[in-house]
């Protein structure tokens, strides 16, 4: 905790200043009294997020694209009006900000806030790449006031409240697996203040499950991947990640075995003189027991792999398939890890 409390009234606006840059980012903060200025700062860090509150007399914060040209990394805030009222501008924007709303502040352009009575924030700050949303969709929410009356901010605020008060530390683990389940509920935020009209498709959904599948897509030859190594990928839980897939129709699991098989289909069915086995074919998708890939393919086609390789690559049954196997269509385009286009089914 950084405090003015015992810090001379002649100096504690410089200190304050210091404390405000080394804390958060380099920013100018200028005192709208004329008496002994007051604020404190407290700050905790889970994993890559840093939670912070700020309580401090009436003031004007500044960041000017000379105080950015000194920030090192790209980062964004969200703030938490707890107590007091600020007027927020960035990207030509300006918003009356009341307790209780939350606000996306993008470190990297120039901003403001003028602060007139005494107030109290929360600040979560994190780097820009962990949202994994476009910039365009950041800076569509900036300058804006996001009330939590009602909808998603509504379910949000509460929990931020509630992690922002709390004195708890937890192991490494942990810290990181609870900074990638807020930073995805802030990529949720974001997404549905950018799309407020999309209620299907990709922009709907969250940019946390949009993510996990491009990891699955472009790890289908690791023999490793798993719910396990996915979720610590992502720094969620395993139960987290199987929550994401509830409305999905399917499960981690199932998704990426479907996918292995649709490639193996896909390549089984190639034509070439050198065409390679169906257990390099196999291996090569992350199957690492040709049994257990031999019962899954028949399971899911009705035929062997053998078999349909005979009949996919037969002179003149290009593109027949056998009574009762479907023909795999490839719902998830990508490439495959020798960098080769995947073409449809």
């Amino acid at each position: 905790m950084l405090t003015t409390a015992s810090v001379p009234d002649r100096d504690r606006v410089t200190y304050w200043n210091d404390a405000v840059n080394r804390t958060l980012v380099p920013m100018t903060v200028t005192p709208r009294g004329d008496g002994p200025f007051d604020a404190r700062l407290v700050t905790n860090r889970l994993g890559y997020l840093q939670v912070s509150t700020m309580e401090a007399d009436a003031e004007r914060v500044s960041r000017t694209p000379a105080l950015i040209a000194r920030s090192s990394e790209a980062l964004v805030a969200v703030g938490v009006q707890v107590s007091g009222t600020a007027t927020f501008i960035q990207d030509g924007r300006r918003a009356e900000v009341g307790e209780g709303d939350l606000v996306v502040c993008d470190r990297s352009r120039p901003y403001s806030f003028d602060y007139p009575q005494r107030f109290a924030t929360h600040v979560f700050q994190l780097p820009r790449h962990t949202l994994g949303v476009p910039d365009s969709d950041i800076r569509q929410v900036t300058g804006h006031a996001i009330g939590t009356r009602d909808g998603f901010g509504s379910v949000l605020l509460p929990f931020l409240a509630t992690l922002a008060s709390s004195t708890e530390t937890y192991p490494r683990a942990v810290a990181d697996r609870l900074a990638g389940n807020v930073v995805d509920l802030f990529a949720t935020l974001i997404t549905e203040r950018a799309h407020p009209g999309d209620a299907d498709g990709d922009t709907a959904r969250s940019p946390l499950l949009l993510r996990v599948r491009e990891h699955i897509n472009r790890n289908l030859a690791d023999p490793d991947l798993s719910p396990e190594s996915i979720a610590k990928a992502h720094r969620i839980s395993i139960r987290y990640l199987h929550r994401l897939f509830e409305n999905e129709g399917t499960t981690v699991g199932r998704l990426i075995q479907k996918r292995r098989l649709e490639e193996c289909c896909r390549e089984l069915a190639r034509r070439g003189r050198t065409a390679p086995t169906v257990s390099a074919v196999a291996q090569r998708w992350g199957f690492a027991n040709p049994a257990h890939f031999s019962r899954s393919f028949r399971a899911a086609y009705g035929v062997s792999p053998r078999e349909w390789r005979s009949l996919r690559t037969a002179p003149g049954d290009v593109g027949r398939s056998p009574v009762g196997a479907p023909v795999p269509s490839v719902t998830v385009a990508d490439s495959s890890p020798a960098g080769r286009p995947l073409s449809g089914g």
